[in-house]
């Protein structure tokens, strides 16, 4: 193995920034510091057409703003993964309950003021009840 090139290569890599695979995109809708630690990692994207791949919510976003950037996000083409804070989709778990398509995912995660509850994750609860059925179904 040639190990300067493989370090060029890595050093390359770095330099270019998270690489995105076909143009796939992954956005957030966070808290402040869920959002600010996934710009820092490079996942933010603001285009001048589509907008950004983010949402930056506060106590004084309304619901209405984190359905529509939810509803926009999952119509854009470049985005393959939605990652939301878990309180956050509490509050448009409506929303979240009637989409079932499968790209772009979408992903609840904790943050660091609320802890992740997989009894209040829409897909993971999908996810246990398709295994249950499936496992019945094997038996």
């Amino acid at each position: 193995i040639n190990t300067e090139y493989m370090g060029n290569l890595t050093l390359s890599m770095a330099l270019k920034g998270p690489q995105k695979r076909d143009g796939q995109l992954v956005a957030v809708i966070g808290d402040e510091d869920t959002v600010t630690g996934f710009l820092l990692a490079g996942v933010g994207e603001n285009n001048a057409k589509r907008g950004p791949n983010y949402l930056l919510v506060t106590p004084k976003t309304k619901r209405s703003e984190i359905e529509s950037t939810f509803l926009a996000l999952t119509q854009r083409d470049d985005i393959a993964v939605i990652l939301i804070n878990q309180h956050i989709a509490n509050d448009i778990r409506h929303v979240l309950d009637s989409y079932f398509q499968p790209v772009p995912a979408v992903l609840e995660v904790a943050s660091k003021d609320h802890p992740y509850d997989p009894e209040q994750d829409t897909v993971f609860q999908r996810v246990l009840m398709f295994c249950s059925e499936r496992e019945a179904v094997e038996l």
